[in-house]
């Protein structure tokens, strides 16, 4: 199946067809009233940490070491993607951020990641994939009868 995200900066127009619009920055934009963003939600635990997005802003790490470390701080903690798979299972999610290239910032990465946890839970939920090695456990087992 296929899901509808896109990416957007939170200083252009709330639209219609935007569906849940979510702010995904830790920090808030600067001039910015929560009441004229028309979120569905700010959600800053799908994000980079601090010092990541530091390092990264500041030049000390390079892009694809910056993609490697956020894609661990991700999978560190999985449960972050869990609402925003939940909005995107209601239709169009829409990311939002301050960033001005926003082909170069956090967001693709973690559309990325959205869309391969949406797939994986998708191929469980078919019984394409095992839910977790356990379960296939007794299925194996030796039985020295």
């Amino acid at each position: 199946m296929t899901y509808d995200i896109q990416l957007k900066r939170i200083y252009s127009e709330a639209e219609p067809e935007d569906g849940a619009r979510v702010l995904v920055d830790r920090l808030w934009p600067r001039g910015k009233p929560r009441e004229s963003l028309a979120l569905t939600d700010w959600y800053r635990d799908a994000s980079p940490s601090n010092v990541l997005r530091r390092q990264w802003h500041q030049g000390e790490i390079s892009d694809a070491v910056f993609v490697r470390r956020y894609r661990w701080e991700i999978g560190d903690a999985q449960d972050c993607l869990i609402p925003l798979m939940r909005w995107c299972r209601q239709g169009r999610l829409t990311l939002l951020s301050a960033a001005r290239d926003l082909q170069h910032s956090h967001l693709p990465t973690l559309r990325e990641a959205i869309a391969e946890a949406l797939d994986v839970e998708d191929r469980q939920a078919d019984g394409l994939e095992a839910s977790s090695p356990p379960c296939y456990g007794a299925r194996f087992e030796r039985r020295d009868d």
